[in-house]
């Protein structure tokens, strides 16, 4: 599907890079995750300690094309997420993006957030943390809301690695390089975008 990266020659650690004007596609990785869903009343009562809240979820499958995502399937996932959840857009502070590095698909999900989140796009945060995991296929979406949580619960933002130079194409905030202390965070969103335009975007928010 011409959508793996090359490898740089120089820094082969540094070929997955989201959002970068040099980049090339996407790097596999290796990892799993599981996050364990249950009601508040059941958590409390073996003593559990919450990590957040699984505030809501959207999905929407626009089929328009097997490796060319489409930013009108992916902004109708997000707004379900946030309808679902029942939360205006301005609550959310972060985002982890899909972010797989690929030519077309960066600027797609730029462009898919900022139809959901028109003149607030400007203001989030969004970082891919498959700069640094690669790309999990089936456990990218439960690795990166793990991230997403984890950034909910420290109040600090994972970064885009090996940012260095921004497609003009890919025209948001990005988190280049370093992570940022978010005081006010309250709630963020994890956006995994399939090949063949399955959607699925969670939002998760402070207990």
């Amino acid at each position: 599907m011409r959508v793996m990266a090359a490898p740089d020659p120089d820094h082969p650690d540094r070929s997955c890079r989201p959002f970068a004007q040099s980049r090339t596609g996407l790097v596999l990785g290796e990892g799993a995750g599981t996050i364990v869903l249950e009601s508040l009343e059941h958590a409390q009562a073996r003593g559990a300690l919450p990590l957040a809240e699984l505030a809501g979820y959207g999905i929407a499958s626009d089929a328009s094309h097997l490796a060319k995502p489409l930013a009108e399937g992916q902004a109708a996932a997000i707004l379900n997420a946030l309808a679902d959840a029942q939360l205006p857009p301005e609550t959310i502070g972060y985002i982890n993006a899909h972010g797989t590095a690929t030519v077309a698909g960066d600027i797609v999900e730029t462009e898919s957030i900022k139809l959901a989140f028109g003149d607030r796009a400007r203001g989030l945060c969004v970082s891919s943390t498959k700069a640094l995991h690669g790309h999990l296929l089936g456990a990218s979406g439960a690795v990166e809301l793990i991230a997403a949580i984890m950034a909910l619960r420290t109040r600090t933002i994972p970064p885009t690695a090996h940012l260095d130079r921004v497609d003009p194409g890919c025209d948001l905030d990005y988190v280049p390089n370093f992570a940022r202390v978010a005081d006010g965070l309250e709630a963020v969103m994890s956006n995994s975008f399939a090949f063949g335009g399955t959607n699925a975007v969670l939002i998760a928010r402070r207990i």
